[in-house]
């Protein structure tokens, strides 16, 4: 699918979305004009006048005129995102924040109030893609006595589904994919001339100016590099989100100095594998490895001045090197804590996974972290259930969880996604056992978290205070450097009062599986 309109260059044509539009004529009959499609089809009643298919597609807008800055100060109605999935989907709505609230847009009270809604969506397991139609069928319900909503989804169902999402539900105005998040403002700019926009074709991620909007005024997330070229058995993710492209770091660091001049204390760079950073770029050392990694890139922005913590997630074992945790633990803004996936603890079923390590890889790596930082936090995700798993292989993973004592892993049962090689697999297990080994595995891990917990008590841990604790408005929350969340009193014992953004010594008192509780003091 080539995107483009028919009266600009064959260059330009390229980056533009494909056009549907909604015509009175009863027919839904396809013609392609030179690089543009457009879909006639039977309008319903209650629906917009005309639709617009693109190749990129961002959320839509009520019937409003979009401009590329609000300099008139025109208010142009409200919008509300919903989330759904990883950290790479939520710093993609705060970034489309940030494009709505440039032009004019400010955030809804609610969602059933807002004149524009946008689903940025996740496509990793079917009960998320699933909760996803669910709530556009309210939305539609509302679309049918409001045309002017404006319907957006964005993100990895909007991608994998493409056009067909517009036949599932055609109050639908944009689908768009994640590469697409920053041109927002052009497909709702094509939305507001009465077309549905579907923009999902390859396209090269453009350095984005917008000022996100962030949900944190502390901490943020940075994205330093999009896709993924792996190819594992089970995972959309390549499909929906398309090649590695990787920043290149004075972007990155130019990123980070805006939001340490806006109060920001703590980064997390993001990627889907994000030790393969770099990969892509090109130059080679003096030493012939490649002049962009990970690790270089993670010497080049710690001294961004203003920033006092330094994250990145989600790391990849087949990339992670000794020189990385070598750095990480030279560096001192780096936090001790590591979110490396191993997904099985049995090496016939990674090679099935295509993961592209062994169990025995995988030791090394956390062994080589605790010689460098003994303290260190690490986390992880597993999939159990997988294709031909069997019982011998899972009880593997479950020996591999005691025996490593993650501080957390996040656990999920093999779910069959579209256009994945393991889910024509004819070795399917059954419900009963994904329900029975998940409920057996959250068990341990919960235990083995709370374990890790344990050596928590009594220690003055620093804390990054984040915001207030929305359960008791007299307590802050915040991070160890591990990243174990954390609770104590906004009072400080000299009578002032802690606020989000400082760095608070505070004495660990309570360990609970996934948080602790304390109190400040003055170390």
């Amino acid at each position: 699918m080539v995107s483009g309109t028919a009266l600009v260059s064959e260059k330009s044509r390229r980056n533009q979305p494909i056009v549907l539009k909604r015509q009175s004529p009863s027919c839904h009959k396809l013609t392609v004009t030179q690089t543009t499609k457009r879909f006639l089809r039977r309008r319903s009643p209650g629906s917009p006048p005309a639709l617009a298919l693109s190749s990129p597609a961002s959320p839509s807008l009520t019937n409003t005129k979009p401009a590329s800055s609000n300099q008139d100060g025109q208010q142009r109605g409200s919008y509300w995102i919903t989330t759904f999935g990883c950290q790479m989907n939520k710093a993609d709505s705060e970034r489309m924040a940030g494009i709505l609230e440039t032009m004019g847009y400010q955030e809804a009270k609610a969602e059933l109030d807002a004149d524009l809604v946008l689903y940025n969506t996740c496509t990793i397991r079917d009960n998320a893609e699933q909760k996803v139609y669910s709530y556009l069928g309210r939305q539609a319900i509302r679309k049918r006595t409001n045309p002017n909503l404006t319907l957006i989804v964005a993100g990895c169902v909007a991608q994998q589904e493409g056009e067909s999402l517009l036949r599932r539900v055609p109050e639908l105005d944009l689908v768009m994919g994640p590469q697409h998040a920053n041109r927002l403002e052009t497909l709702l700019t094509q939305v507001q001339t009465g077309q549905q926009v579907v923009a999902t074709e390859d396209h090269h991620i453009l350095e984005d100016l917008t000022t996100a909007r962030r949900d944190s005024s502390t901490c943020a997330w940075v994205n330093v590099i999009y896709g993924c070229n792996e190819r594992c058995t089970y995972c959309v993710v390549p499909s929906v989100r398309g090649k590695e492209q990787s920043r290149v770091p004075d972007s990155i660091i130019l990123e980070m100095e805006g939001l340490a001049a806006r109060g920001f204390k703590e980064i997390t760079l993001l990627g889907q594998n994000i030790d393969a950073y770099g990969r892509d770029l090109p130059g080679i050392t003096a030493e012939g490895r490649r002049q962009h990694t990970l690790t270089d890139l993670l010497y080049q922005v710690h001294d961004v001045e203003g920033i006092e913590r330094l994250r990145f997630a989600t790391s990849h074992p087949r990339y992670f090197t000794e020189r990385l945790i070598d750095a990480c633990a030279d560096l001192p803004k780096v936090c001790e804590h590591f979110h490396i996936p191993f997904q099985s603890g049995d090496n016939e079923l990674l090679k099935a996974m295509a993961r592209g390590y062994t169990v025995e890889r995988y030791r090394r790596i956390i062994d080589r972290i605790r010689d460098r930082m003994p303290d260190a936090a690490i986390s992880a995700d597993v999939i159990v259930a997988f294709p031909g798993e069997t019982d011998a292989q899972y009880r593997r993973t479950l020996a591999l969880i005691e025996e490593i004592g993650f501080d957390q892993v996040n656990t999920a049962a093999y779910s069959p996604r579209p256009n994945t090689p393991a889910a024509d697999w004819s070795n399917q297990l059954s419900e009963e056992v994904k329900v029975a080994r998940l409920r057996e595995i959250n068990a341990l891990v919960e235990s083995t978290a709370k374990e890790r917990n344990a050596r928590y008590v009594g220690r003055i841990e620093q804390i990054l205070a984040e915001g207030i604790n929305p359960k008791d408005s007299s307590q802050l929350m915040g991070r160890t450097r591990t990243n174990r969340l954390t609770f104590f009193s906004a009072d400080s014992p000299n009578g002032s009062k802690h606020r989000a953004g400082d760095l608070v010594d505070v004495r660990i008192d309570q360990v609970r599986s996934f948080s602790l509780t304390g109190t400040p003091v003055i170390n």
